[in-house]
C-alpha cells in the first residue's frame, strides 16, 4: 500500500517526476517569469478512485485555495475508506512578479512524520527539514502543491499560447529535493465531472517522466469555463497502478 501513499501525497493534485528533453541541472535552473492571472479563491471537493496492487480503493480529497492581498494559502488532504486520512499538504506564501512565491511547503503522509521545505526569501535559498540539500532562489520556483495553481495562473494569462503541443517549464520543490518539470498541452477534451457539475469542456495537460524513470505520469484536465480549476487528475505509476480524482463540488469564496 506504500504506493497509494506516494500517489495520493500530492495533496490530491500533484505528483513528482523529472522532466524530459534536456532539462537543466537542478542547481542551474533559470528564473521563470511569465504573465499570470490567478483564479478566484475556492474550495474544491474531489472523489478518488484508485487501483493499487490489484485492490480498488475509493475516497475523497479536499482542497482549499485562497489568494488575495498579496498572499496565498493552499491546504489539501485526502482520505480513503477504512484507513482515514492518508495525506495532508500545505503551501503558503506571497504573490510577486513571478506569480506564487512559496514560503513553506508542508507534506504529511500516512504513518510518517511531516516534512517541510522552506523558502528563505532574504537569504534566497531553499532548504529542507532533513537538512540534506539546498537550492538557490532565482525567481518563479514552486512546490508540489503550488505548482498546479501557478500553471493555472499562467494558462489563464497565456490564452491562445496555451495550445496543443506547447510546453511549459517550471522548477518544482518537493519534500526532500527539487527538479525541473515540463507540462505539455495535449488538447481539448470533454470530461464527466461529478453530478453537480456535469460534462465539462477541458484542456488536457500532461506531465511525463523521462524515459527509464520510475516516477509517475500526471494528467490534468483544466476547465476554462470554471475559472480553469482542475476537474480531473490522474496519476499513473510505472507499473500502471493509478489514482484518479474527479471534481465533485466547487464552493466559491
Amino acid at each position: 500500500m506504500n504506493k497509494m501513499w506516494k500517489l495520493a501525497a500530492a495533496g490530491g493534485l500533484l505528483a513528482a517526476a523529472m522532466t524530459a528533453r534536456g532539462a537543466p541541472a537542478a542547481d542551474e535552473h533559470p528564473a521563470q517569469m511569465r504573465p499570470f492571472n490567478l483564479p478566484p479563491s475556492a474550495d474544491l471537493s474531489y472523489s478518488i478512485s484508485a487501483r493499487q496492487r490489484g485492490f480498488t480503493l475509493n475516497g475523497e480529497a479536499t482542497l482549499s485555495w485562497r489568494q488575495g492581498d498579496g498572499k496565498y494559502t493552499i491546504n489539501t488532504d485526502s482520505r480513503v475508506a477504512l484507513l482515514g486520512k492518508l495525506t495532508e499538504n500545505r503551501s503558503t506564501g506571497t504573490i510577486d512578479s513571478y506569480g506564487l512565491a512559496p514560503n513553506e511547503y508542508y507534506d504529511k503522509r500516512f504513518r510518517k512524520d511531516p516534512v517541510t521545505a522552506n523558502f528563505d526569501r532574504e537569504a534566497r535559498t531553499i532548504g529542507f527539514s532533513d537538512g540534506k540539500k539546498s537550492y538557490p532562489i532565482k525567481g518563479g520556483e514552486q512546490d508540489r502543491v503550488s505548482i498546479s495553481w501557478q500553471l493555472i495562473g499562467v494558462a489563464r494569462a497565456a490564452k491562445d499560447k496555451f495550445k496543443p503541443g506547447s510546453d511549459w517549464d517550471f522548477f518544482v520543490v518537493g519534500p526532500h529535493d527539487a527538479d525541473p518539470w515540463t507540462f505539455r498541452v495535449i488538447g481539448r477534451e470533454k470530461v464527466q465531472a461529478g453530478a453537480a457539475i456535469g460534462t465539462v469542456d477541458t484542456i488536457h495537460v500532461l506531465r511525463e517522466p523521462p524515459p527509464g524513470s520510475k516516477d509517475q505520469t500526471l494528467d490534468i484536465w483544466l476547465a476554462p469555463s470554471l475559472e480553469w480549476y482542475p476537474v480531473k487528475l490522474k496519476f499513473i505509476d510505472n507499473d500502471r497502478d493509478y489514482v484518479e480524482q474527479t471534481l465533485e463540488k466547487i464552493t466559491r469564496k
